[in-house]
């Protein structure tokens, strides 16, 4: 049997398309996921914030976008429920915004030098899929009371912080690899910002989790 450069090519071009199209038919499976969101923000100065919730992955179940992003003054209310990924077919979101935004010159002014103060935390739960992190930086001065409650069937995190400097927020709960996240939070802050915050979900799960 003769083989000819052609049908060589040929043949491994067939090989990569069915390989190809091996990798892009995995889909997240569902999986019975749940989350509870409250948040308030005052802010004075660059706010840049972004919510990302869903039920399923792709074109299905239930899709949410809020963010924020701009200098003024903000004082905004989030309210969230998210449920997926349940056998019964349930899916659902439920959120509520409240906001007032203004094009308003800002009290804070950047300190003559530059300051060296910095804070942070981070926390995992991995039975449950979700991680918290925050951490403040360039700072006059920071008032935070964060709580952290994590067991192997939910994770709860509660946070309180006043600042003046600049402040970076970052949240996601995905119950396991093959799950779709349903909920992705990212929030950078400079200026003055008062922030209180609350985050619940449950269940099990098994994945590594880096810290946004």
């Amino acid at each position: 049997m003769r083989w000819w450069p052609g049908s060589l090519i040929l043949g491994l071009l067939i090989i990569f398309v069915i390989a190809g199209t091996c990798i892009l038919d995995v889909t997240a499976k569902k999986v019975p996921q749940n989350l509870t969101e409250h948040s308030w923000i005052y802010s004075q100065g660059i706010t840049d914030e972004m919510r990302i919730y869903q039920s399923e992955a792709g074109f299905h179940g239930q899709k949410l976008v809020i963010g924020t992003r701009g200098t003024g003054t903000v004082s905004r209310t989030i309210n969230t429920q998210v449920y997926g990924g349940f056998e019964d077919g349930y899916n659902e979101i439920w959120s509520n915004e409240w906001g007032v935004y203004q094009n308003r010159p800002s009290r804070y002014s950047a300190p003559i030098t530059n300051s060296e103060l910095k804070n942070a935390l981070c926390a995992k739960n991995y039975e449950v899929g979700s991680v918290y992190s925050e951490s403040y930086s360039n700072l006059v001065e920071l008032i935070k009371d964060t709580s952290v409650s994590q067991t192997d069937n939910n994770s709860v995190y509660s946070i309180h912080s006043e600042v003046e400097g600049t402040a970076k927020v970052g949240a996601r709960v995905q119950k396991g690899s093959a799950a779709v996240p349903i909920y992705v939070m990212s929030g950078a802050y400079s200026g003055y910002l008062n922030m209180r915050m609350s985050l619940e979900s449950g269940n099990a799960s098994l994945l590594t989790l880096p810290c946004p």
